[in-house]
């Protein structure tokens, strides 16, 4: 930060003394309350308060390892995104980021180690990188390193993660609050950050005196995607006994798997939300699916770049200070897609077994 040039301007375009604004921006109370509502809207539009609570980041070049398909928007937007919030929170500081593709588990080691000892290589973050080897390795290099959205086993590392287990305890929460009593939940759980969602899930079964069983709550995909969460909701589906109950709600792991959950729905004649609730734990990629707009948890994820860059900057003023582990919380849009549920509950028809409008889009 350029501290007399921003105290400065901001004199300047205040109309208040350096010494004035030099005080306001110390802390002191010999302020108006005016005079620090003036300095504090004029030091926010300016950044100023950005540089004054994160500092300069103490390094020139910083390494990133992620996922190859975190490059990608058409692969995997929530990575993608984070990515993005990483160089937009590194931006003003003027560090270089380089960054490689690297499997989740069972990762190239000779790879990482190359680019670590590198000179040119300052810190580390892992991006979803879950290989405990990789970790170990990490630690041995002895680089600052930060591990974001994933677990660090080994407690030698900071770490930044949305509370998963939370808000896939909170979600779930919200669907029996709105009396949903039949609840199935669609995931993806090639993770264990999305082990850790159903773990929440489960916790709310227990808190609201039900029993949670796999083979009648949980329909599990390979991936995110919503051809594949349809196919496997409609196979879920067609396997009920004509005159057994449907689901009350539908509880996806993301937009894309929410909307393939309601073209299952529309192409066995249930509506969303008159038949069927479907609700989401991810509340940015789709505000609307098939004109039925979104009730979700929104999980942090621009927020994580920023957190990661704010843990690797304590490390490197505080080398010596413990370990932590910081869990971002979520955050509820209601919307259209969930409603309270009726009293009884929708059985299925054998005329629901084929699609009644099968042209529309």
């Amino acid at each position: 930060m350029k501290g007399k040039l921003n105290i400065q301007q901001i004199a300047d375009q205040t109309g208040l003394s350096i010494s004035t604004v030099s005080r306001v921006l110390a802390g002191k109370s010999n302020t108006s309350a005016q005079a620090r509502q003036r300095v504090l809207a004029c030091a926010r539009s300016q950044g100023t308060l950005d540089d004054l609570s994160t500092g300069r980041l103490m390094l020139n070049n910083l390494i990133l390892f992620a996922p190859a398909r975190a490059f990608d928007v058409r692969s995997d937007i929530f990575y993608y995104k984070l990515i993005q919030g990483i160089l937009a929170a590194t931006a003003h500081h003027e560090v270089r980021v380089r960054y490689f593709a690297m499997e989740e588990e069972n990762a190239d080691a000779a790879l990482f180690i190359a680019k670590m000892t590198d000179p040119l290589a300052d810190a580390v973050l892992l991006v979803g990188i879950d290989d405990p080897h990789i970790h170990q390795l990490a630690n041995d290099v002895g680089k600052p390193c930060v591990l974001v959205n994933c677990q660090d086993r080994l407690m030698r590392h900071d770490s930044v993660s949305p509370d998963h287990q939370s808000m896939g305890d909170f979600a779930c929460d919200y669907l029996f609050a709105q009396g949903h009593q039949h609840i199935v939940t669609l995931q993806c759980l090639r993770r264990q950050t999305m082990e850790l969602r159903l773990n929440g899930i489960k916790n709310a079964f227990t808190r609201n005196h039900q029993t949670f069983s796999d083979s009648q709550h949980l329909l599990s995909t390979s991936g995110f995607g919503a051809q594949e969460a349809e196919q496997t909701l409609l196979e879920y589906i067609d396997s009920l006994e004509d005159g057994a109950p449907l689901p009350t709600a539908i509880l996806a792991g993301g937009d894309f798997m929410a909307a393939g959950a309601v073209a299952a729905l529309r192409k066995r004649g249930l509506s969303v939300p008159r038949d069927i609730s479907v609700m989401s734990t991810d509340g940015f990629n789709l505000a609307e699916i098939h004109d039925v707009a979104l009730t979700a948890v929104q999980v942090p994820r621009d927020e994580l770049g920023a957190e990661a860059i704010a843990l690797l900057q304590r490390r490197i003023f505080r080398p010596d200070a413990p370990f932590t582990t910081q869990l971002l919380q979520g955050k509820l849009v209601v919307r259209e897609s969930v409603r309270k549920a009726s009293a009884r509950p929708i059985a299925l028809r054998q005329h629901q077994l084929y699609d009644p409008q099968p042209n529309r889009q």
